[in-house]
């Protein structure tokens, strides 16, 4: 039986290292700070930013938009469903917003 083997998230220590991801261009807007905004800044990270604009905003299918960046549906799913929740915590908690590397 093979031990555990502990799945690190960034490409450091044991674990399949991650996949590049195909980003387009960097957004044009680096941070959003709502009226009155408070409180610790929502982090997203580019993949998020990437899966959002794909799907959301240009319309690709979850298919298509993996593909466009290079990664499995599955992964592009779990970065839209993060950036989802994400934004609607920043709109709801009325927290700024930046968008990380």
């Amino acid at each position: 039986m093979p031990g555990f083997c502990w799945r690190w998230r960034h490409a450091h220590g044991p674990g399949r290292p991650m996949k590049p991801r195909v980003i387009s261009e960097k957004p044009k807007v680096l941070s959003f700070n709502p009226e009155g905004g408070r409180g610790e800044p929502i982090t997203l990270t580019l993949d998020e930013f990437e899966a959002l604009k794909l799907v959301d905003y240009l319309g690709f299918l979850q298919e298509e938009a993996a593909f466009k960046m290079g990664v499995s549906r599955g992964t592009l799913w779990r970065c839209l469903n993060n950036a989802r929740r994400k934004v609607a915590a920043m709109i709801v908690e009325g927290r700024p917003l930046r968008i990380v590397d």
